[in-house]
């Protein structure tokens, strides 16, 4: 049975007492009897610091990126055992800011996959089109590639370690969402297709959260659709009331 997730992406916002303020009132504030898993990613500065604070709640604490070697001469970047150290055994990949800020490939993202997944991390999943595929009608074709050259190579049995997040990049940041209508014709496209090329129980059991100016005032409108499992939230993430508006929501 797949699981309800609400992922908040800080992405390169909150100090270090910033990151401890927005933790105390999240857990001050979270619902008791939400059935929604509880996802931050906090930067890499305070990650250590967001696990000792949300020891023993129900909410998980997930990095935001890693590198792909195992350790090296890579200058500034940060391994799976070193988030592991802290006790971080979620990481998101592939998000597109990463994509298009850092030249991040299907090819280097399968890598990283890779490492992840034979570290035992949970993997949220990212890939969505941009503005000009949706408009030339090819958003079904790159959501497609990504995750087959990104993501469909590992097993069936490495499935359970992964979370699906469609982004369509032109409604990140932008105050745009898909419809409702819209996330739910391509969840189920994708659902689609993980029965197609990996099965039908992994394709039943994979949570598909939608990301992409998620607020408090329609994240019921599109978490009401069948095929999507929760989100991946990003600026309103950092207040707490919205975050959890949107917990409540699911």
């Amino acid at each position: 049975m797949r699981k309800q997730i609400v992922a908040g992406n800080w992405k390169m916002n909150n100090d270090s007492q910033q990151t401890k303020d927005l933790l105390t009132e999240i857990l001050t504030k979270k619902p008791q009897n939400t059935t929604a898993k509880i996802v931050v990613a906090p930067t890499f500065v305070n990650l250590e610091s967001a696990v000792n604070k949300t020891a023993g709640s129900n909410v998980i604490v997930a990095a935001q990126n890693m590198h792909q070697a195992e350790n090296g001469a890579y200058t500034g970047e940060v391994s799976v055992s070193m988030l592991k150290s802290i006790k971080v055994n979620t990481v998101i990949l592939g998000h597109s800011e990463r994509r298009a800020y850092f030249g991040e490939t299907n090819s280097l993202l399968a890598e990283k996959v890779n490492t992840a997944l034979k570290h035992n991390l949970t993997i949220i999943f990212c890939f969505g089109e941009e503005l000009a595929d949706r408009q030339s009608g090819n958003h079904f074709n790159v959501v497609e590639s990504q995750l087959k050259e990104g993501l469909f190579h590992i097993s069936e049995n490495q499935w359970p370690n992964v979370v699906l997040a469609y982004e369509p990049v032109w409604a990140i940041g932008t105050g745009e969402t898909a419809s409702p209508e819209q996330a739910q014709e391509m969840h189920n496209f994708i659902r689609t297709l993980i029965k197609e090329n990996v099965s039908a129980d992994v394709a039943e059991n994979t949570s598909i959260l939608y990301g992409g100016s998620v607020k408090p005032d329609n994240a019921k409108e599109i978490f009401s659709k069948p095929d999507v499992d929760g989100g991946l939230i990003g600026g309103a993430s950092l207040k707490a009331d919205d975050f959890l508006a949107i917990v409540n929501a699911i």
